[in-house]
């Protein structure tokens, strides 16, 4: 099989950003409502709806990891050359949020490395490091269609424990690998099986759209109702579950099928700066908050996303050299 780089994947990772900036500014809306969900139900189906993000992150991951590998490459090498182009933004930025943004921590610096907890949109990078680690023994192994339906339904289980106590006996980040194995090697998969992938997509592409919508109206009414069950916000917080491992997977499946289709460049270049805007954009967030306060969430949306993704540019345009350090 001939690998050959896939710029679909790009405009996918775009769309995860934006579904990241989506729900951290719909929280914030949440938040200071004090979770009035019956009379903020727009801000929570489109926070809801966003819960795709991060396991869309890690099957994008799998999938990039699985196209790009060197078969004959040092192990030391490709740790080399993978954790150059995230290791030291990680570092930078979790400094930054450590010592300048969110001063109060209950964990000293070393522990906020190890969990990503100096800002709250860094903790799923630690856990990708853990896939980094491992991915050459992952790429080894011969993955079957009854190996996948396997490891999805202990998946599902996992997820299902998770969401029905609200805990799980293992800290961050391998608790977060944990509930992201199988989305990471499923991109793994597809990307073996790509061709194939594709036909299927050719024939059941009309389906994906109606079920990909009731999924997000499900996960939307799921929250919803569990959190006025538990009056826990992890109800809705909680993005590792069931039904958004499901959702994730269909929405993956639908915008793979629509922009593998609709080749559109600027896109493509926009998701360059995405990295940078992933760590960036928390802070542009709060102080857009503290400024303007927008009472729409779109516009709160529209606002973060714009000067994230404007500073991204005027970085990586007369700053190359900062960029490659902050990402």
């Amino acid at each position: 099989m001939r690998k050959n780089y896939d710029t679909t994947i790009d405009v996918l990772r775009l769309i995860s950003i934006f579904a990241v900036v989506l729900i951290h500014t719909t929280t914030r809306e949440l938040e200071v409502t004090h979770y009035d969900l019956i009379n903020n139900q727009i801000s929570l189906f489109l926070n809801q709806a966003a819960r795709f993000a991060v396991p869309l992150f890690f099957l994008i991951s799998g999938f990039v990891l699985e196209l790009s590998y060197r078969e004959n490459e040092n192990y030391f090498n490709y740790l080399k050359r993978r954790l150059s182009k995230i290791l030291l933004p990680y570092l930078i930025w979790s400094l930054i949020y450590y010592f300048f943004i969110y001063t109060n921590h209950s964990e000293d610096l070393i522990h906020a490395l190890i969990d990503g907890s100096s800002s709250y949109q860094l903790y799923f990078i630690p856990s990708l490091f853990i896939f980094y680690l491992i991915f050459p023994i992952l790429h080894k192994i011969k993955l079957k269609k009854y190996i996948l339906i396997v490891l999805f339904v202990i998946q599902i289980l996992i997820l299902n424990y998770v969401y029905k106590y609200f805990t799980f006996p293992l800290p961050y980040p391998i608790a977060v690998a944990v509930f992201n194995f199988f989305v990471f090697i499923l991109g793994i998969y597809l990307v073996r099986n790509i061709n194939d992938f594709k036909k299927i997509l050719n024939k059941i592409w009309v389906l994906l759209i109606p079920v990909t919508i009731y999924l997000a109206y499900f996960i939307f009414k799921e929250g919803f109702n569990r959190y006025y069950q538990t009056w826990n916000v992890a109800a809705f917080y909680i993005q590792f579950r069931p039904s958004i491992l499901i959702y994730t997977i269909f929405v993956f499946g639908i915008l793979y099928f629509i922009f593998s289709k609709i080749k559109i460049n600027f896109l493509s270049e926009l998701s360059r700066l995405s990295f940078f805007v992933f760590f960036i954009h928390v802070i542009i967030l709060e102080n857009v908050w503290k400024y303007l306060s927008p009472k729409n969430d779109l516009v709160f949306f529209g606002i973060v996303s714009i000067i994230s993704f404007s500073v991204a540019y005027l970085i990586h345009r007369f700053l190359p050299i900062a960029s490659k350090c902050l990402g």
